[in-house]
């Protein structure tokens, strides 16, 4: 590995904006890697800067560092991930998003009305939810969760 191909921890945090107890801390997590030199410093690859890049991104769009390391697993450890690995994870990524992007319009576009809860206080969850059907799936607000009254009560409703 030449020297021109490994950056320090603090030219990798320069790099990216990432502090560097934030660099050590993803290091920790198995986020990212280092190699130690002779003196016992760390060295990182420049492929790194991409990954704090990715890192930096995905937790800004609210996925946790579990997903974002399983994510990141997707990539080769031993050499530069080139475009068709990045095309790969950013498939997976982009779905996840699309499937957050649904959610967050189906919440803005009932906002005003039912939630899909299963609180039962207005008129109209006893159309929707009846008896709270809902909550059979679980906690929380279940039709903007996926579920739907259809799989909510086993049976189609009318």
């Amino acid at each position: 590995m030449k020297r021109s191909d490994v950056l320090s921890i603090g030219q990798l945090s320069s790099r990216t904006g990432v502090a560097v107890s934030a660099i050590r801390y993803y290091e920790t997590q198995s986020l990212i890697a280092s190699v130690r030199n002779s003196g016992g410093q760390r060295r990182f690859l420049r492929a790194d800067i991409r990954r704090l890049s990715f890192i930096m991104i995905a937790q800004q769009f609210g996925f946790s560092l579990e997903r974002i390391a399983d994510l990141l697993g997707k990539l080769p450890q031993g050499r530069t991930p080139n475009k068709a690995d990045w095309s790969r994870i950013s498939k997976i990524f982009k779905t996840e998003l699309d499937e957050r992007i649904a959610t967050l319009s189906k919440l803005r576009d009932n906002l005003d009305g039912c939630i899909g809860c299963g609180c039962l206080s207005l008129e109209k969850c006893k159309l929707y939810n009846p008896d709270d059907r809902a909550g059979i799936k679980g906690k929380g607000p279940r039709y903007l969760m996926g579920d739907s009254p259809e799989t909510t009560s086993g049976t189609e409703q009318k």
